[in-house]
């Protein structure tokens, strides 16, 4: 009988042990979680932020070019109208 009390004694005890453990281990890995959390919301703002860089560098670059192609159309000569619209050139 005594033997039996030491055992399960032993194996409170033991009990006992591993659940401190494993509530330090769940703490830790609570905390963990809550910095990657807070990693994966940071990530996500920027890459909402690239993204939103992003769109607005092509647009910018897309008046660029709109810009461009307005000034270099200024440059060129006007455009000759012909005595023959309605008619085909002959070809020779």
């Amino acid at each position: 009988m005594i033997s039996e009390l030491w055992k399960v004694t032993k194996t409170l005890v033991t009990l006992a042990d591993d659940l401190q453990k494993y509530h330090s281990e769940i703490k830790e890995i609570r905390t963990e979680l809550r910095n990657l959390t807070i990693a994966v919301s940071l990530l996500k703002q920027r890459i909402e932020h690239n993204e939103e860089m992003s769109e607005i560098e092509q647009r910018n670059l897309l008046l660029e070019v709109e810009k461009r192609l307005e000034s270099a159309a200024r440059l060129l000569p006007a455009k000759k109208t012909s005595k023959r619209r309605g008619k085909k050139a002959s070809r020779r």
